[in-house]
């Protein structure tokens, strides 16, 4: 039965949002009777093209351009082209309107970003293994380019869409979170928007991993009487001492997302009671831009008077700005209740840089066209983008993963010789300083001299070394190279350099596969060599050639990709378990003593119940868990939907994701893992065997147990039949003296 709706409700609902639209533009600047115009105008084309169309939640489609644009003004603080445009971003992918007709009533610059953050509906070629979604984000990222204002309308697109998510359904719930997860959340944290990047964090992780959510949350919410307490004891006093010093100010506090206390929690190992950081104010000093650095610093002073900081947390980004121009003194004291408070204090000037980020640049460059900075970081992070994006040799994929691999580095300050200042990211080595300088030196370099001292070239460089490069002519990159390597620039000028050699052998190497043919009495040709090319995986016949050249592809390689003889089995040995559960190795394959899957233990797609059913090694997924599968060639890959590497690979290929949850009754057991740390004592070994085996009856299948120092580090692998059972294995080691922490790998 079909949905009715009060149409002449909704039709005064739009009316009443846009006039809101309206009112927030004029609160950020006073409109021009142009750009009243045309913002009107827009309106009325989109309401008009979406008209009758509606969202899965069941409302109007314009509700969503709209909320779009509000989201635009007040969160991030873009004016009337950005609204317009907002309200157009999906005339020309949903109706038939096209690019040329906004072109001719609104001009080229919105015809531009409209275009930019409209999705490409056909890819004629891709790069083997890529995806449309892939080829998607690379022109999204070069439009953004060529004007920053796609990437702002885009984040505010993906979290209205995250808002709004819950009439989707599961399987496209986790593909959307994992698209955010993927791309936005890292654009939004280096654009320094931050409380979009806080929001859409928390939105992902109540998709895609609902039940930790809420439990973290009921915690957050269950410490709400602690801020009380803080007011009395830290707010208040701080207040009289800015008073009486005659500031003039305003205080922001804040506890700590649900996203950030499970991030902490996991990869600092700690409980939740441990994170020291749960509160944070801001004290905003309304100073002028002369002085305010020192106002900051003597406010800073004031505080550590009156309230012991910890030393190891003071964070100067004033002296030195983050790379999205983020400015702040931060500090964290210890309260009189006993609890660490983390304070920033910034000017307003840098306040507005801190939430509207890189936005906060172009804004002002908008309003002050004819300043010319030829300084802009961003501009220049921009500029680096649009080099790396317009590499025509790379799939969209890896440009995609280099480019994100940018996204959360800092930076550390080094100096020639001569006492230039080279930035560079955190852990870059002598290699990435000597391609930074030049080309020549990082090809022939040998080593380099750091504060006077001879170091290697793999030699992780800290923050105020002064470097000196070492080269050799007779000396040239190895592949070794590329594991001593940080920046996008050395990685670049080595991959050039290789294919340059690859180019040389190529003759070479064709005629040595060529002779492997003839050794084996088969033709030659170019379906043969795609046979190659496919079976290892190469992606251009230059690299097979240049193989062939060195050996590395001989004639029982041949035989083997050809089918002339079968491969020999290989043994599985009991101690790669520590492999299979490597957080870094994103590791597809399944454990030989695992858990018995089958298709009986899933409810799965009717078009997939053929297929093998594959546990995960990455995430484990044990029964009760929430579960996703992802199909790779002729099996069905099963992951927790919280899992990492699921979410990676569904941002750039939501079609192979597979509905997948557990066939209610099944009793199977699943090779899962848990760490622990207790200090060390006598019998520690006993007890947590006798836990497991005696009074739970979990069968283990392996125990590792490391001493350092009064404490234990362990590894205990176990076969588990469902969540209920790990969680309660989890709580009864926890309680068991002496034990600190029982986690799940």
């Amino acid at each position: 039965m079909e949905e009715e709706f009060d149409t002449a409700l909704e039709e005064r609902e739009v009316e009443a949002r846009f006039q809101e639209l309206l009112e927030a533009c004029r609160q950020i600047k006073e409109l021009t009777p142009d750009e009243e115009s045309q913002i009107v105008r827009a309106f009325s084309i989109a309401r008009n093209a979406h008209a009758g169309t509606r969202r899965k939640s069941g409302e109007l489609y314009i509700f969503h351009p709209l909320a779009v644009a509000l989201i635009a003004v007040k969160e991030i603080g873009l004016g009337p082209i950005a609204v317009i445009c907002a309200l157009l971003h999906d005339v020309v992918e949903d109706t038939e309107i096209t690019l040329d007709e906004l072109r001719s009533v609104f001009g080229d610059r919105v015809a531009t970003i409209v275009d930019g953050v409209t999705k490409i509906e056909d890819v004629i070629e891709l790069h083997q293994g890529d995806s449309k979604q892939a080829e998607n984000y690379r022109k999204i990222l070069l439009s953004m380019c060529k004007d920053a204002y796609v990437i702002f309308l885009k984040l505010c697109d993906r979290l209205h869409n995250m808002r709004t998510l819950g009439s989707m359904k599961d399987t496209k719930k986790i593909a959307i979170s994992s698209e955010t997860q993927y791309l936005y959340i890292p654009l939004a944290h280096r654009l320094g928007l931050y409380s979009i990047k806080t929001e859409l964090e928390e939105l992902v992780m109540r998709y895609t991993d609902p039940e930790r959510y809420e439990e973290i949350s009921k915690l957050v919410n269950r410490s709400a009487g602690t801020e009380d307490l803080l007011h009395d004891c830290l707010i208040i006093p701080i207040r009289r001492m800015l008073d009486s010093h005659g500031y003039r100010y305003r205080i922001k506090t804040r506890v700590k997302s649900v996203y950030s206390c499970w991030k902490k929690m996991e990869h600092k190992g700690v409980s939740f009671d441990e994170i020291y950081d749960l509160y944070a104010m801001r004290i905003i000093l309304d100073v002028d831009e002369a002085h305010e650095k020192e106002e900051c610093f003597k406010v800073y002073a004031l505080i550590s008077s009156q309230f012991p900081p910890n030393p190891s947390r003071f964070r100067d980004w004033i002296t030195t700005p983050k790379k999205n121009g983020y400015e702040s003194l931060q500090t964290t004291v210890m309260t009189p209740i006993g609890r660490w408070v983390e304070i920033q204090i910034r000017s307003e000037r840098m306040h507005t840089i801190a939430e509207k980020g890189m936005a906060a640049h172009f804004l002002y460059k908008e309003a002050h066209p004819e300043l010319v900075d030829v300084n802009n970081p961003v501009e220049e992070w921009l500029r680096q983008i649009r080099v790396t994006l317009e590499n025509t040799d790379k799939s969209a994929i890896d440009l995609v993963e280099e480019f994100k691999e940018n996204l959360y580095t800092r930076e550390i300050y080094l100096f020639t010789p001569k006492g230039q200042t080279v930035k560079l990211p955190s852990h870059s080595t002598v290699l990435d300083f000597a391609f930074a300088i030049h080309t020549d030196l990082g090809l022939h370099c040998i080593g380099a001299k750091v504060n006077a001292k001879v170091v290697a070239p793999a030699y992780v460089l800290q923050s105020g070394e002064q470097v000196q490069i070492l080269t050799s002519r007779r000396t040239v990159p190895e592949p070794e190279w590329f594991d001593h390597v940080r920046t996008q620039r050395a990685k670049e000028s080595l991959k050039d350099w290789f294919r340059e050699q690859k180019k040389e052998r190529r003759d070479e190497g064709e005629q040595r596969l060529q002779a492997l043919f003839r050794a084996l009495h088969v033709d030659y040709n170019a379906r043969q060599v795609a046979r190659l090319r496919q079976h290892f995986r190469y992606h251009s016949d230059l690299d097979l050639f240049y193989d062939a050249a060195v050996s590395k592809v001989g004639l029982h390689e041949v035989e083997l990709a050809l089918g002339l003889v079968k491969p020999q089995p290989r043994l599985v040995f009991l101690d790669a378990y520590k492999k299979l559960f490597d957080e870094d190795s994103g590791g597809q394959a399944a454990d030989t003593n695992g858990a018995a899957y089958n298709v009986q233990s899933f409810l799965l797609d009717k078009d997939y119940e053929r297929f093998t059913i594959v546990p995960a090694t990455c995430c484990s997924p044990v029964q009760g868990d929430q579960v996703i599968g992802i199909a790779e060639d002729d099996k069905i890959v099963v992951h927790r939907t919280s899992c990492r590497v699921a979410m990676n690979h569904l941002a750039n290929h939501e079609n192979n994701v597979v509905r997948a949850k557990w066939r209610e009754g099944e009793q199977v057991s699943f090779l899962t893992g848990v760490t622990l740390t207790a200090i060390d004592h006598k019998g520690l070994l006993q007890e947590l065997t006798h836990v497991i085996s005696q009074e739970m009856d979990i069968n283990m299948r392996a125990v590792t147990l490391e001493s350092s120092e009064g404490v234990v580090h362990g590894i205990i692998m176990l076969y588990i039949n469902n969540l209920d059972s790990l969680n309660q294995l989890i709580a009864t080691l926890g309680s068991i003296e002496g034990v600190n922490q029982v986690r799940r790998i």
